[in-house]
């Protein structure tokens, strides 16, 4: 068993994972994940904002704390959309190293292809959509892993969808956002989608399922359980019908953003980015042609330790790309 830890820093969220690993599969994990906001602005300014960076450090720090005390003995950062966009993430990074990270700006495939691993682990043999719907971007992987074939990625694809993209591209303009203002949000993505999924042959592959992560299908499901507190294991696995789908998306446009922070099952600073995320992921079923999607929890992280395992064991990486590790002191 090798215990590791790992960051993941999104455009929304920042997310870590302390995870002990056997086999090549996550045995447990403990999760934490905060809201920060790393993206916001970035939309408009081509830049990470001080004080998103400052929210972010002081999370990392958190964090390394964190896992000090779980005694991981070793740790891994990755970075996503909002630091594969901005034009300053250079500053952030020397921030991280400066705290002893090695942190590492993934690319869209990579992060589409961790997020694969850590899903696929709960459908063996299956020919699966895995789409990780996140703030700046949105990760489509299609293949199946299982004894006969291993891993097997058949394509994977990031597209430059996601709610906190949305959101300020779209819907700032008011509170609640107007009709037109939703159509436009939702005709631009589907176009976004409609071309990835037409360039990577994704119908033809017919696969059997959806299945989708990242804080806006969790929340989603929250919203429709009325989760208080929010409860994991009722998500996990949960599915989402599309008229579930439309009809939470109804209801987020018909609000203000103070409106949908007091919905219960939704996190209050997730308010101001859910309607995005919701119409991001109507858009994407309708281009994938699914009217069913399965939610998991198991997303990138559980990619990310199994890789994290690998690396510090001396053996090969699944995905044949390794995190940059290191030691927690």
């Amino acid at each position: 068993m090798t215990r590791v830890a790992c960051i993941d820093i999104g455009t929304v969220t920042a997310r870590l994972a302390v995870a002990d690993v056997e086999g090549g599969r996550v045995t447990r994990m403990l999760k934490q994940s905060t809201i920060c906001n790393l993206g916001e602005g970035l939309t408009r300014t081509g830049l990470i904002a001080e004080a998103a960076a400052v929210r972010v450090l002081a999370c990392v720090d958190s964090y390394l704390a964190a896992a000090r005390q779980a005694r991981a003995p070793r740790i891994c950062c990755t970075l996503t959309s909002a630091a594969r966009d901005a034009g300053n993430s250079d500053a952030l990074l020397a921030e991280l190293a400066a705290r002893g990270l090695h942190a590492q700006v993934i690319p869209g495939k990579v992060e589409g292809s961790l997020t694969f691993l850590g899903v696929a682990q709960d459908f063996a043999d299956r020919e699966i959509l895995v789409a990780d719907n996140g703030g700046g971007s949105t990760e489509i992987a299609v293949g199946s892993m299982g004894a006969a074939r291993g891993l097997a990625l058949d394509r994977v694809r990031s597209v430059d969808v996601g709610c906190r993209r949305m959101t300020e591209k779209f819907l700032s303009a008011g509170d609640p956002p107007s009709a037109d203002d939703v159509e436009r949000a939702r005709q631009w993505a589907r176009g976004m989608f409609d071309d990835a999924v037409a360039a990577e042959g994704v119908r033809e592959l017919a696969p059997e399922l959806m299945v989708t992560t990242g804080g806006t299908v969790t929340s989603l499901v929250a919203v429709k359980l009325g989760l208080e507190p929010y409860d994991p294991r009722r998500v996990h696995l949960a599915e989402l019908g599309c008229e579930d789908v439309e009809d939470l998306l109804a209801r987020f446009a018909g609000v203000t953003e103070a409106g949908r922070a007091a919905m219960a099952g939704l996190q209050p600073k997730r308010a101001s980015v859910i309607l995005g995320g919701t119409i991001a992921v109507a858009a994407l079923m309708e281009s994938c042609g699914f009217d069913r999607l399965t939610v998991s929890e198991s997303d990138l992280l559980f990619g990310l330790s199994i890789c994290a395992a690998a690396a510090a064991d001396g053996g090969a990486s699944p995905l044949g790309w390794e995190p940059d590790l290191s030691e927690l002191r």
